[in-house]
């Protein structure tokens, strides 16, 4: 079934997410789209403690507090999120209408379409290891999708960042789980490495140092990880095993929507922000123009100019009356205020 929007905006991270805010405020309807499983992006995922000092107004603001507030902000304009999942085609089957399929074969169909997807796609580190792809979302998983299914397993969970400290303290609750770092300090939230140390001395983990050498499948549906540290190894054998690597950013599909590029960065103009594909738009660090800053700010300010045009597309009928938020009894209602 194809699903119709307004706009389909590629990429939930702050500049994605206040996107639909300034889409709303014309009633432009969007559809979200992003790789990762929450939104929020490189703030939410890889820096959620870490404050942010140049958001207008905020002294100090961290990343997962910014993603919240944009969050709340785009709620009354009811936006439509299609997480863990990357678009993987593009057609356009009309003047300004696009129809996008994803990687989860969702169809969406969309006069607009706004790629703010930072630098890329973020896609987990995966193992260096050789042919694995039988094991993958099988016994070996990057991120958790459906934590129920961890319940009363033998769990190895292998990083010493926030990810893989905040689903060891998490799955402890239910699991059977065992911690793994090359050694014993960690990057992640103070808060979260005295939790985990706490359930370590309690018993309810354990923790061993050392790095994968190998992976081979083992019986039941298990498998056998064998961990070397300094000239030891040992085989453990697990259900499943957890690599919290890190991320990092792919382009991805985009190189290949016909796109002008340079360095891997959407040329767009200044005024709308539109790419070389008209109706296809660029805002936040995916774009690129003379005296461009990689600022969340930057992004903001794109954001807004990229709705004026693509109100164009979807009311190409209407005139677009600009009207302030802060005297627009309209507006005050569509926010509830």
């Amino acid at each position: 079934m194809i699903e119709k929007t307004d706009v389909i905006v590629i990429g939930a991270g702050p500049v994605g997410l206040f996107a639909i805010f300034e889409l709303g405020l014309l009633n432009i309807s969007c559809h979200v789209i992003d790789n990762l499983d929450k939104p929020g992006g490189q703030c939410a995922e890889l820096y959620p403690e870490k404050p942010i000092y140049d958001i207008p107004s905020r002294v100090k603001i961290t990343g997962q507090q910014l993603t919240d507030d944009l969050l709340a902000q785009a709620k009354p304009f009811k936006p439509v999120y299609h997480l863990s999942q990357q678009v993987e085609k593009i057609d356009k089957i009309a003047e300004n209408e696009w129809l996008v399929e994803t990687s989860q074969n969702k169809q969406l169909q969309a006069k607009c379409i706004v790629v703010a997807a930072g630098a890329g796609s973020f896609v987990p580190r995966k193992l260096p290891i050789e042919n694995l792809d039988n094991l993958e979302s099988k016994n070996i998983l990057y991120a958790v999708r459906n934590k129920s299914l961890l319940a009363n397993k033998k769990i190895l969970i292998v990083g010493g960042g926030d990810s893989a400290l905040d689903w060891t303290n998490e799955l402890s609750k239910t699991a059977d789980v065992t911690l793994m770092h090359r050694r014993k300090e960690f990057r992640a939230a103070p808060d979260s490495v005295s939790k985990m140390l706490e359930l370590e001395n309690e018993k309810k983990i354990n923790f061993l140092l050392g790095q994968i050498d190998n992976i081979e499948e083992s019986k039941n549906d298990k498998i056998k990880v064998i961990v070397k540290n300094n000239d030891e190894k040992i085989d453990f054998e697990v259900d499943y095993l957890l690599p919290f690597f890190g991320l990092k950013m792919e382009l991805g599909p985009i190189a290949n929507w016909g796109l002008n590029l340079n360095e891997n960065l959407i040329k767009v103009d200044t005024e709308k922000f539109e790419t070389s594909v008209s109706s296809i738009f660029a805002i936040g660090d995916i774009n690129t123009y003379p005296g461009k800053l990689k600022l969340i700010l930057s992004g903001f300010h794109e954001a807004a100019l990229m709705a004026q045009q693509c109100f164009k597309y979807c009311y190409p009928d209407k005139k677009n009356v600009f009207r302030y938020t802060t005297s627009s009894k309209d507006l005050h209602k569509k926010l509830n205020s």
